[in-house]
């Protein structure tokens, strides 16, 4: 079980959102503490007794977070957290359990609780081996093998314009209008599908980039999706996610 907890963030309003979100999802864990700056975390870990987990930014005041774990020996389970996903590989080398992109959302950090406390117990090198086997080199879901009367259809990835979660119920939006059931949450499917092609919207949708047939500015800094295909469907982009939906539309 995840009890104590060590912050590293340098940028206060994401620090308070991170420690909402981490009561939310596990009431029980303690804030140790939140450290803003690379020298005072070398500080810290050597006067401190380690914390089960850490959720360190990449990005800080003085430097990366990298330089922490080449001058302290960590025994903490690590969460990296930055608004760039250039670090993702570097991020592995270490005893990392996740990697998550800004603004994080809290199916994703409960999703990496998870993971962190399936690893207890587990030598860093065993985490990070199992890291770098799914986000190296990974190969990407491209069908859907569905139940159909007496037996199974094949359903493509390049085939779906989006997929949508309701009533907790996972559906995929294909090209030629109709619809099918997946058992996979949508959770699920964004580490199954190409990055590349797909874009996680909102908790609702996921959707794939040809798809899209405009993007339209919306009310408080929103973005409102306009789909090929589905133009009474409405995709609404926060604020938070709207930089990453331009940018990734610009990659």
């Amino acid at each position: 079980m995840i009890k104590d907890i060590l912050i590293i963030e340098d940028e206060k309003p994401n620090a308070s959102r991170l420690r909402r979100l981490i009561t939310e999802i596990n009431p029980n864990a303690r804030i140790l503490d939140v450290i803003e700056s690379v020298c005072d975390s070398v500080a810290w870990f050597e006067s401190h007794t380690h914390p089960d987990l850490v959720m360190m930014d990449v990005r800080l005041a003085d430097g990366l977070s990298f330089e922490i774990l080449e001058k302290v020996e960590i025994k903490s389970m690590i969460i990296f957290t930055t608004a760039y996903d250039e670090y993702a590989v570097r991020a592995f080398k270490f005893n990392s359990i996740d990697y998550l992109l800004k603004p994080i959302e809290p199916d994703e950090l409960a999703n990496a609780f998870r993971m962190a406390e399936s690893r207890q117990g587990t030598s860093p090198a065993q985490s990070i081996e199992g890291l770098l086997s799914q986000y190296l080199g990974k190969e990407y879901r491209t069908r859907f093998l569905l139940p159909y009367r007496d037996g199974f259809k094949t359903v493509l990835v390049k085939d779906i314009e989006y997929f949508y979660s309701e009533s907790k119920i996972t559906r995929a939006s294909l090209n030629d209008g109709t619809e099918e059931t997946l058992s996979q949450t949508l959770e699920e499917l964004e580490q199954q599908l190409d990055p590349k092609q797909f874009f996680r919207a909102n908790r609702q949708f996921i959707i794939h980039y040809e798809s899209i047939k405009q993007i339209h500015n919306h009310f408080n800094g929103k973005l409102k999706v306009e789909l090929k295909k589905s133009s009474e469907t409405e995709v609404i982009v926060s604020r938070d996610k709207a930089i990453h939906l331009k940018n990734w539309m610009d990659y």
